[in-house]
């Protein structure tokens, strides 16, 4: 089965029809393409989750800070919390959140990370998964095969809107991570393709117009802490479709919306570092502070 990726959709037809997950008919796809044995591309996937379960753990250093001193803690404090028991939304939620930020610091500082889709977007998808996986007890191979469903989603907003900051605004970033993650989540917990597709709409439509306005042109205020309210968003969404509540606005036309929303936002909200929190007076002390000027 050849698939163009150009509609989630397409993905859900093609699982309907052939009576697979849609991470089965993706895998099959992308091996195929690759020139690879199933089992070549499950292990390659697996790779990457193993990068993004370390950049976990590396994130969660108490002591880890970024060049500019904008981040670097707070992975840690969160945790410390959950563990003090003080997570006032039970473990699950505040485990996620500090995973979140623990990734999208790890980025900051230079670890090793995996783009989900962006490094600016990167804790989305891993505290996502990996948070539930432990505190559901799931299978790591049944995480892992989301995984490709979260990359189909991905692509399908590539393709048809944007995923860089640059180009359409944070929505694009965190907006399709917490998409990825909604629809790996849902097919994990049992939700029909249409569900996945239905966890897709609600994840983007909830976050449409979000601005990329990073301080001092710097991938850590405020978008590390977008990577934890794009794992809440990722939840909500998840939780809403496998209730069986739908979106009055099909997945495809949430996508083109997203587009168009990322082509009128103005360039000073667009990742240049001109506009929004990075315009602020507290914003433009912190960039003189770091380089000076």
């Amino acid at each position: 089965m050849k698939l163009d990726y150009r509609s989630v959709e397409e993905l859900v037809a093609a699982a309907e029809s052939s009576g697979k997950q849609i991470c089965r008919i993706v895998m099959e796809e992308q091996a195929e393409a690759m020139g690879l044995t199933c089992d070549e591309a499950f292990t390659l996937m697996a790779y990457e989750f193993q990068v993004m379960k370390q950049s976990v753990i590396d994130g969660m250093n108490p002591d880890l800070r970024s060049s500019s001193g904008l981040s670097g803690g707070a992975a840690a404090k969160m945790q410390a919390a959950v563990k003090e028991g003080h997570s006032h939304f039970g473990p699950l939620f505040g485990t996620a959140i500090a995973m979140a930020i623990a990734v999208a610091e790890s980025n900051s500082c230079m670890g090793q990370i995996v783009a989900a889709p962006t490094a600016g977007s990167c804790g989305v998808l891993p505290a996502a998964l990996i948070s539930v996986m432990e505190d559901q007890k799931i299978n790591e191979d049944s995480v892992i095969m989301s995984l490709f469903t979260a990359s189909a989603i991905g692509m399908v907003i590539a393709k048809n809107a944007s995923i860089s900051g640059a180009e359409g605004g944070c929505q694009a970033e965190i907006g399709t991570a917490s998409a990825m993650a909604a629809g790996a989540l849902t097919e994990i917990f049992g939700g029909t393709p249409q569900m996945v597709s239905t966890s897709v709409a609600i994840a983007l439509k909830n976050i449409l117009g979000l601005v990329c306005d990073p301080v001092a042109g710097l991938v850590e205020v405020p978008c590390i802490k977008r990577n934890a309210m794009g794992v809440a968003n990722a939840f909500t969404a998840c939780e809403l479709a496998c209730a069986g509540i739908t979106s009055a606005i099909p997945t495809e036309e949430v996508i083109h919306s997203m587009k168009l929303i990322g082509q009128s936002i103005p360039s000073s909200l667009r990742e240049t570092a001109e506009g929004g929190l990075a315009a602020t007076p507290t914003g433009c002390r912190l960039c003189k502070q770091i380089f000076g000027k």
